[in-house]
């Protein structure tokens, strides 16, 4: 039997946090030490994530025991990094974050430890050996998920354009008008169009790849009118006949288990409650197009956490992640 890892989670309020919370209570090689928060402290969990009602009797702490193996940050964008230079952790405790504060090269190195970046499927062995992560962005993950086969090949010889939609939950759980029911039922908008701030990680993977690549990434987010799910089209000049590129996305991906190429046309609820990436290409004359589609709360964010949670500590990959899509 492997050894029991003990996790932390630090910002437990919000929706990564509570999705973690989900996923480690199953986990056969994993338990919860303290779920940390400075607003909801000495309160039930299930109090704020009201579907754990049942599940645990855990309390919200205000600071970390001190004796975890693992520690998952879920703060906001910025406290990540103050945090962790004011924590004076132990070498020997991992840390996954989960916010965007050192997802670029140049944030990388800080208190003393090196984040790699946390997609497997573009660096898992990396991953296998660090001390830190750098969880991808949601729409970053569909995004470069539809496109690193390419990238490996050095196929990517044109500008890359992007739409894609994501559920009501990607904004974080703070209510701002965007979030609410009322404006969102039946709407439908972009925002932050071609200045996306997860624009700049997919670009230092896809030049990991391949160096030459100098094109930009034109990229159209939409707020949806669901709550869960990015969905995101791709596309871009390739020279190569569609039985080549498929036989290319199929070879990439041969050995990620929840990264799976299609050969029919996907859609959001084949996913939905998932660790799935689902992935089709098409060509349409000299444009090759990938669609993706994936749950931003869990291969975006926490499933995607305890993915390398695993790969960290030397579990099968999949272990604690055998969840069914919601597809009815």
């Amino acid at each position: 039997m492997s050894k029991q890892v003990k996790a932390g989670i630090v910002g437990g309020a919000g929706y990564t946090a509570g999705e973690l919370v989900r996923l480690l209570l199953h986990h056969p090689y994993a338990e919860i030490g303290t779920v940390v928060s400075s607003t909801q402290a000495g309160q039930p969990i299930y109090t704020v994530h009201e579907d754990l009602l049942g599940d645990t009797d855990l309390t919200f702490a205000s600071e970390l025991a001190g004796d975890e193996d693992v520690i998952f940050l879920c703060l906001g964008h910025g406290h990540s990094r103050e945090w962790l230079l004011k924590a004076n952790l132990p070498t020997s405790t991992k840390v996954i974050d989960l916010s965007n504060d050192f997802r670029l090269g140049a944030d990388r190195d800080v208190a003393g430890r090196h984040f790699v970046y946390g997609l497997p499927e573009a660096n898992r062995e990396q991953i296998r050996t660090a001390d830190s992560i750098a969880n991808p962005g949601c729409f970053a993950s569909a995004i470069q998920l539809a496109l690193l086969p390419l990238a490996a090949a050095g196929q990517l010889r044109d500008a890359v354009h992007v739409s894609a939609i994501t559920g009501s939950t990607g904004a974080g759980r703070g209510l701002v008008e965007t979030t609410g029911y009322t404006w969102r039922t039946g709407n439908i908008s972009t925002y932050k169009t071609f200045t996306h701030q997860h624009l700049g990680e997919i670009g230092e993977t896809l030049v990991d790849l391949q160096p030459a690549f100098n094109q930009p990434i034109r990229f159209i987010p939409y707020r949806g009118n669901f709550t869960r799910g990015i969905f995101a089209s791709v596309y871009t000049t390739c020279e190569l006949l569609i039985p080549e590129v498929q036989k290319l996305y199929s070879d990439y991906y041969s050995e990620a288990p929840f990264t799976i190429v299609s050969n029919k046309e996907i859609h959001l609820k084949q996913v939905v409650n998932t660790n799935k990436c689902l992935v089709h290409v098409a060509k349409h004359d000299d444009q090759v197009l990938i669609t993706t589609a994936l749950d931003n709360l869990l291969k975006g964010a926490s499933g995607q956490a305890i993915q390398n949670m695993n790969l960290l500590f030397g579990f099968e990959e999949t272990v604690g992640l055998g969840i069914k899509a919601s597809f009815f």
